[in-house]
């Protein structure tokens, strides 16, 4: 048995976070350091006039203002603008290139001077003349431009036919407003002018590699070398896997001054950043008699930007989950005059789950059958779409574990019928999926031989833990303690990684470092060969093992040799080894999460002030590296889909094209009064299929299905259905 894996090990970043020793990308101090400040467009589109800078230019302190007019050389195709993560389709938006405007809140100036506070003022002076064009940022008044995208799940039989001959059917349009990520670390740069063409960039991002590769190509012809680091992340949950605006002005700011420059945007500023889009999903169900599902009929209609095409699989889902002969997707998107949308925790799930399971509450009442019942008669051991088997789906056990745990037993069915004093109590209910994804990796290893362990990967830590699973897989690996690994992260100079996203990072980034861990103790297994009278003269790699210090025979522990002899006996002071591992494509099985959660509201009667007092959930998601910092990420995860359900929702003022809510007074989020009792449960899945280690992720699991699970218990509560999120009291008192 492991020493450390499946343990709830403390993070090993802990520390630091917590006595200030972590530094983001704001923090890092330079000598000499300039302060950038964002002058923002006021209209969601046409071109600039005329822009006016010498008021701004007249205040002591600054040194400069860049435009359009002015700034440093830029690429000028399309192509070196498009990162790791960009739409397929689209022409990406290029910081301060030109004079058109595209959307409100774009950077039209950037202010340099030697402070901030200098810099934030003389942005107030610069003048913008406009001319202005038509716009429109309205989802549901540009419905009729929609369009349809292709998406890979294809129809099944005759789902129109079908739903028309059900013998129950249910049809509904739900609604998810623009919602914003609100991490509570504002996006920043800090550049550090090294001289002889290099820079180095402190960035907030999920990606190092994914923002050295994007400025390396926008500044070509300026810069022989960037090297980006952001060792800490306070939080991003998808706003930060694609470069953001701000460092592409950092560096130009950097460039035009020689001098190292930190930009660091307003809240208000990051409103004017990526957001998961608007969507109306559009569910019609037919069921038979018995709870069965006949035909299931999905659309989603989502918001896009006019420069770019991002969409994700809302649909698909519906698919995929449950049993049903007759289904049909379609997915559309409507250009608007806003923001390329983005990825959100659980991007494409997080919305479509929400209306499929509210719709299959619905149904399970026009059917008088108990909404766990209908989720196990429609249950699925395969992947629907596809007709695959799972590498393993836990998903019956999440039910039940959930339940009990809970006490659905306990629940009388009847809207209205349960109360807690002057609060009417519901209980609502809902399944939770993602995909178990797993990306190449590499890593490396510098073992020493007083037994220390130094492990990098350019993969960030996003506030995942992933500092610490590193730390504990390539303890358990190498046979060390834990307190003798250090672990080096997101450093573009640092071994191969992805963005981290998508909950793939923990799969990936762990079977790197096991996979180099093999390695090292390959390489330690030859020393042990070359010494005279080896207890391992004739093993294999197969049949040792590395504990407690030293290279064992897995057959007779008695056959041993201590890792610093055989590094002394070798003259080695320190052993190196790099590697990238992938993962065998197996086409033969799908690889998912799945989760069941449970959800307690009360609502009081008079007011409909709503608050969620209980949730549960039970999540398979294969072996559980770290189930203290795995329960961490659910639990924020349910507390994300609480804001889903009951606050998060961006206000247009259309007459404008602008967010009147762009901050964190009047975007509502879930504040601690809003935050009960949570309870994670880890359902035992073991799974030998997915990866050697058996590990799935649940950066994204831990969402899905949580603001369903609570509309359907407001529902129960007060007997009224809100299918247009968030659930507020207007809407219930409507």
């Amino acid at each position: 048995m492991t020493a450390y894996i499946g343990t709830p090990a403390s993070r090993i970043d802990g520390r630091a976070k917590v006595t200030g020793e972590a530094r983001y990308a704001a923090d890092f101090n330079e000598q000499n350091l300039v302060y950038g400040a964002v002058v923002a467009s006021t209209i969601p589109k046409g071109r600039i006039k005329h822009i006016d800078v010498s008021q701004a230019l007249r205040v002591a302190g600054v040194l400069k203002v860049l435009t359009h007019q002015d700034r440093p050389q830029m690429a000028a195709d399309d192509d070196a603008y498009k990162d790791d993560v960009a739409p397929e389709e689209g022409s990406p938006y290029r910081p301060l290139y030109d004079d058109k405007i595209l959307f409100n809140g774009q950077p039209l100036a950037l202010v340099l001077a030697d402070d901030w506070e200098t810099a934030r003022f003389a942005a107030t002076l610069v003048q913008v003349d406009y001319d202005a064009a038509p716009y429109v940022t309205d989802l549901q008044a540009q419905l009729s431009t929609a369009y349809v995208v292709p998406k890979p799940e294809k129809p099944r039989g005759d789902a129109a036919k079908a739903y028309a001959a059900a013998q129950v059917r249910h049809e509904a349009e739900y609604f998810i407003p623009t919602e914003y990520h609100n991490p509570m670390e504002l996006f920043a740069s800090t550049v550090h002018v090294d001289g002889a063409g290099k820079l180095t960039v402190y960035d907030k991002t999920q990606g190092v590699q994914n923002v050295q590769g994007y400025l390396s190509k926008i500044f070509a012809g300026s810069v022989q070398e960037f090297r980006v680091i952001s060792p800490f992340v306070g939080g991003a949950f998808g706003a930060g896997l694609r470069p953001q605006y701000q460092v592409v002005l950092t560096v130009l700011g950097a460039l035009a001054l020689d001098r190292s420059v930190r930009l660091v945007l307003t809240r208000q500023q990051m409103y004017a950043l990526g957001y998961r889009p608007a969507t109306i999903e559009r569910l019609a169900l037919g069921a038979n008699a018995d709870g069965t599902l006949a035909a299931i009929n999905h659309e989603a209609i989502a918001v896009t930007s006019q420069f770019e095409e991002f969409s994700r699989n809302d649909t698909g889902w519906s698919g995929l989950l449950y049993k049903s002969p007759n289904t049909k997707f379609v997915h559309k998107l409507v250009r608007l005059d806003v923001p390329t949308s983005s990825d959100m925790r659980a991007p494409g799930a997080a919305t479509g789950v929400y209306a499929l399971e509210s719709a299959m509450d619905e149904l399970a009442v026009a059917l008088d059958i108990d909404p766990l019942e209908l989720r196990l008669r429609c249950y699925s051991d395969r992947d629907q779409n596809e007709n695959l088997p799972y590498t393993s789906k836990a998903l019956h056990e999440c039910y039940r574990q959930g339940a009990d745990a809970f006490g659905w037993s306990q629940r009388n069915p009847k809207p209205r019928s349960m109360r807690d004093g002057a609060d009417l109590v519901g209980w609502g209910m809902a399944t939770g999926v993602w995909e178990a994804l797993q990306m190449p990796v590499a890593a490396r290893i510098v073992l020493t031989a007083n037994g220390h362990a130094e492990v990098s990967c350019a993969a960030s830590d996003i506030g995942t833990g992933t500092y610490t699973i590193v730390a504990q897989v390539a303890a358990d690996k190498l046979g060390l303690p834990i307190e003798n690994i250090s672990v080096k992260l997101a450093d573009s100079t640092l071994p191969q990684a992805p963005v981290e996203g998508g909950s793939w990072m923990a799969a990936s980034a762990s079977h790197a470092v096991a996979s180099v861990a093999d390695d090292i103790r390959d390489e330690l297994l030859k020393l042990a060969k070359a010494v005279s009278g080896s207890p391992l003269a004739g093993a294999a790699g197969a049949d040792v093992t590395l504990a407690g210090g030293r290279l064992v025979s897995r057959k007779d522990a008695g056959r041993a040799m201590s890792i610093s002899d055989l590094m002394r006996h070798g003259g080695l002071d320190r052993m190196t080894k790099e590697k990238l591992n992938t993962f065998a494509q197996d086409h033969s099985h799908a690889r998912n999460t799945h989760s069941a959660i449970y959800a307690e509201v009360k609502v009081d009667e008079q007011l409909g002030v709503i608050r969620v007092t209980r949730v549960v959930s039970a999540v398979a998601a294969g072996r559980i590296l770290n189930p203290k910092t795995a329960g961490s990420q659910v639990m924020g995860s349910v507390v994300g889909g609480i804001g889903m359900a009951l606050h998060e929702e961006a206000v247009y003022d259309h007459a404008f094209g602008r967010i009147m809510n762009a901050n964190v007074a009047e975007y509502h989020m879930p504040v601690n009064a809003d935050v009960h009792d949570i309870k994670v449960i880890f359902v035992d899945e073991p799974d030998d299929q997915v990866n050697p280690l058996g590990i799935k992720g649940v950066g994204e699991i831990g969402i899905v299905g949580v603001a369903a699970a609570i509309a359907n218990a407001v529902y129960h509560a007060t007997g009224k259905r809100v299918r247009d999120l968030p659930i507020t009291l207007d809407k219930l008192k409507a």
